[in-house]
């Protein structure tokens, strides 16, 4: 399981907008997304760098992950 830090989401349409660049690389990943505290985890066998950049290129940036 990966633990994102994910900037400039606010509302809804932000969560299924990662939630759904994460599925790109992975169709099979469980995506739990945290507004409150901009916490993105994880679950999935793509790598940590390809699910970083499908988020980033989505237009969230990741300012941290574990």
């Amino acid at each position: 399981m990966y633990e994102l830090q994910v900037e400039n989401m606010t509302c809804g349409h932000c969560v299924k907008a990662v939630t759904k660049a994460v599925q790109a690389v992975d169709g099979g990943a469980q995506v739990d997304i945290d507004l409150a505290t901009k916490q993105v985890k994880v679950q999935s066998g793509a790598a940590l760098d390809a699910v970083k950049a499908a988020i980033a290129d989505a237009g969230y940036p990741v300012t941290g992950a574990r």
